[in-house]
């Protein structure tokens, strides 16, 4: 994993339990680039404050779920860097010396953070913190100085800033900063419980660690087609909310069978729902076997990420002291 041309960093908050958005979203695309690539996949705990600022110390008992999580869904710590982020004080660093130079309208135009001040009305999100958490991100990309960074469409946003910092700094301080290309992954648009999208924040979520006990009501719950009343009525798949996990679950033949079902309704919601249960069943079964090793022993988790971070920290010290030298502050 010496090949800088195929450096990628990416990271997610740990603030609470993965779900099947978080896996078919992000996961099953940092399984797959982590075969060629070097990669280097972080705990984002700091930015995890943002939203749980009143309760931090809550976020510590998240940190080895969520690494958990990772590698029970696929991640190899021999293939990639998994290290964590608020134990690598240059990140913080890095951090300061780019706020200085981001221009605040630059932050406020930022759709996600107009978007979740919106949506999270139950939290006090009018903080400096969460105004300026884009400049934290693009300082834990840019740390590494990769060549890519794996994106959704939605967060195409957040990485054009990282690299408009970049920029910027550059053109003060003189090129250092490579300008992170978007590795765009597919969008699952998996709905959650309630047809919203999926979301730790909305509790609408089927979780990558649930039993099937616990799994299989909540599918049995889910939203279908509004307008198809009663079973002899026929449906849409295309804006039933149990579809789009049948196109991912289900193998092509049956799909097609369903969604001819549903049409002619010839096949009821319930029987939809049973079928689903049972294929989401057999998906999660390798995920919890893994996790149940890890459960067994727990510090396998906390030595990953000590062994990862300690290789992390070494690549941002070298890159921190070249960042202070540029800037004159090298004393």
């Amino acid at each position: 994993m010496s090949n800088t041309n195929n450096r990628i960093v990416s990271g997610m908050r740990p603030t609470g339990r993965l779900h099947l958005g978080h896996y078919f979203g992000v996961l099953v695309n940092w399984i797959k680039i982590q075969e060629e690539n070097e990669c280097f996949f972080f705990v984002a705990d700091w930015h995890a404050m943002t939203s749980e600022y009143t309760d931090p110390r809550k976020i510590k008992g998240f940190v080895p779920e969520l690494v958990k999580d990772w590698i029970a869904a696929g991640l190899d710590p021999e293939k990639c860097t998994i290290f964590h982020q608020s134990q690598i004080k240059e990140h913080a660093e890095l951090h300061l010396i780019l706020s200085m130079l981001t221009p605040v309208g630059w932050l406020e135009r930022n759709p996600t953070y107009k978007e979740m001040r919106q949506q999270l009305t139950q939290k006090d999100l009018a903080t400096y913190g969460f105004l300026g958490y884009p400049v934290l991100m693009a300082s834990d990309i840019l740390m590494y100085k990769p060549t890519r960074v794996p994106v959704g469409q939605d967060q195409l946003p957040h990485l054009e800033l990282a690299r408009e910092i970049a920029r910027r700094f550059n053109h003060l301080n003189g090129e250092f900063f490579p300008e992170p290309e978007a590795m765009l992954t597919a969008d699952a648009k998996l709905p959650g419980l309630d047809g919203r999208k999926m979301s730790k924040s909305y509790n609408n979520g089927i979780f990558l660690g649930e039993s099937a006990d616990e799994m299989r009501p909540k599918v049995m719950t889910m939203l279908t087609d509004s307008n198809r009343l009663r079973k002899a009525d026929p449906g849409d798949p295309e804006v039933c909310n149990l579809y789009p996990y049948h196109k991912l679950l289900t193998g092509a033949d049956k799909c097609a069978e369903i969604e001819a079902g549903c049409r002619d309704a010839s096949w009821g919601c319930v029987d939809c729902k049973k079928l689903l249960a049972e294929n989401m069943t057999k998906f999660l079964e390798p995920m919890h076997e893994r996790r149940a090793k890890l459960d067994e022993n727990p510090d396998i988790v906390w030595q990953i990420l000590a062994e990862g971070t300690a290789k992390a920290r070494s690549r941002a010290q070298e890159n921190m002291e070249i960042i202070r030298e540029q800037i004159g502050f090298n004393f």
